[in-house]
């Protein structure tokens, strides 16, 4: 719905259409009609007050990734950033590989809060092979990345309330050598630059000189540019920081002393670093660029580094995965493509190939079932061959068996044949004997002349 001025009245016409429909009878009917000032104060000049209100309600959370070798200051110039001392162990120079450590604080300042989340890469630089140390690091980027899209992907969406834990700011600490950047420094940085904003920044900057440290500068930037790294530049299209913004751009990378200890120089109590042959103070602009780095991180751009962690490597990052998924804005005539339309092609996509696999699963298991059976037909053969040939050898082996017993059946039945001709023989022969005995008993009974035997 428009309201569209009605030309030569005070009176507006209600009316429906598109936005370049509508432009254009406001167009032609407001040509020769005359403006309408206020004549009282209406009160929508109070929004920027409301949305300051609000948010100051809700609070606000930054998130720091502080990457470098084990060493470098990186826990001291936390503390010294927000001028406290927040709880964290050494970190050992043991560690097998990239261990990603993250520490979320609550902090105030007069009536603003705010959650800070620093997370540390434990171990960074410290192993022989340093080929994958890069690794940990995206790895829990793009994990930041994906518990947001998947809490912006559901149904019931609490974003209002929702602990953003992507990465806002990356500092990135560069040992002080004066030379050149080491080739681990500019491999890891090409491999965050497209996910996180890179703020290069040079660790214990009072080892070396003045005239040093601004050709390492040099040297640092220069070779940012010829190896194609994208570091995060301070936005110059706001007129109230384009000035300092661009200032600040020609100190990168910012050389910076961290320290929590006070010291007394003349009449205050002051931040510094005590050696044997001065002090270096880390507030002292003319020492190092703390404070520049504390002025661009917190003060001035903290709202744009937020801003840009998510209209440029959130949405960097949700756009391919999309694409990933398969869903996409337009379709082969760039027109129009609506969610729903994706989520139908993509599931009659799914169901497409759900069931082509369950066809081709049915066909592996028809062809594993006739294997199957073939390898029972084959075993089964083998048995049955078996079964024939343990039934012939049976077969023989009881045929010899009944051969044996048949012969021993004969030998017994002769045997017994000859015990009773024997046996025969040998009453006869007792019978015999007993009548010759008999018979001379009787004989010499007969005549007790005779002799005896």
């Amino acid at each position: 719905m428009y309201l569209v001025p009605v030309a030569g009245s005070r009176d507006f016409l209600v009316t429906s259409g598109s936005t370049m429909a509508a432009a254009e009878i406001a167009r032609q009917m407001t040509e020769g009609a005359r403006n309408l000032s206020l004549s009282g104060h209406v009160g929508f000049d109070g929004m920027p007050d409301q949305l300051v209100n609000k948010s100051v309600c809700q609070g606000f959370c930054f998130n720091i990734l502080c990457v470098g070798e084990t060493g470098l200051g990186k826990s001291t110039l936390m503390d010294t950033l927000f001028n406290t001392r927040f709880e964290g162990d050494p970190s050992p120079h043991n560690q097998p590989g990239v261990h990603i450590k993250s520490s979320s604080y609550e902090l105030q300042e007069s009536s603003v809060r705010l959650k800070l989340s620093i997370v540390n890469s434990v171990g960074f630089g410290d192993q022989i092979n340093k080929e994958e140390s890069y690794k940990s690091l995206v790895e829990f980027i793009d994990a930041q990345f994906e518990a947001y899209l998947q809490e912006e992907l559901k149904i019931k969406r609490t974003l209002h309330n929702y602990h953003d834990s992507r990465i806002h700011a990356c500092l990135y600490f560069i040992a002080p050598t004066g030379h050149s950047l080491k080739s681990l420094d500019l491999v890891t940085m090409k491999k965050l630059d497209s996910k996180v904003n890179i703020i290069p920044i040079i660790a214990k900057a009072d080892s070396i000189s003045k005239n040093e440290l601004q050709k390492f500068k040099i040297k640092i930037m220069s070779e940012l540019v010829s190896n194609g790294v994208q570091i995060y530049q301070f936005p110059t299209d706001d007129e109230t920081v384009a000035e300092i913004n661009g200032t600040m751009n020609a100190h990168l990378p910012f050389a910076v002393v961290g320290s929590t200890e006070e010291i007394k120089i003349g009449n205050k109590m002051m931040k510094a670093r005590q050696y044997p042959w001065g002090t270096v103070q880390v507030e002292n602009e003319n020492h190092c660029d703390f404070v520049k780095l504390r002025e661009m991180l917190i003060r001035v751009n903290m709202e744009d580094l937020r801003e840009q962690t998510h209209t440029r490597h959130y949405e960097l990052y949700r756009r391919c995965k999309l694409e990933e998924m398969g869903f996409k804005d337009t379709d082969p005539d760039n027109k129009p493509f609506s969610l729903q339309e994706t989520y139908e092609a993509k599931r009659n996509e799914f169901l497409g190939e759900l069931q082509k696999k369950e066809e081709e699963m049915r066909q592996m298991f028809v062809m594993r079932v006739k294997e199957k059976e073939s390898e029972l037909k084959e075993a089964e053969k083998e048995l049955h061959d078996k079964f024939d040939r343990l039934k012939k050898l049976h077969q023989d082996e009881k045929k010899k068996l009944e051969d044996k017993k048949k012969s021993l059946d004969d030998e017994i039945n002769a045997f017994k044949q000859r015990k009773t001709a024997a046996e025969l023989l040998q009453s006869q022969a007792q019978q015999s004997g007993s009548q010759q005995t008999l018979k001379r008993e009787k004989e010499r009974k007969n005549n007790p002349w005779l002799c005896t035997e």
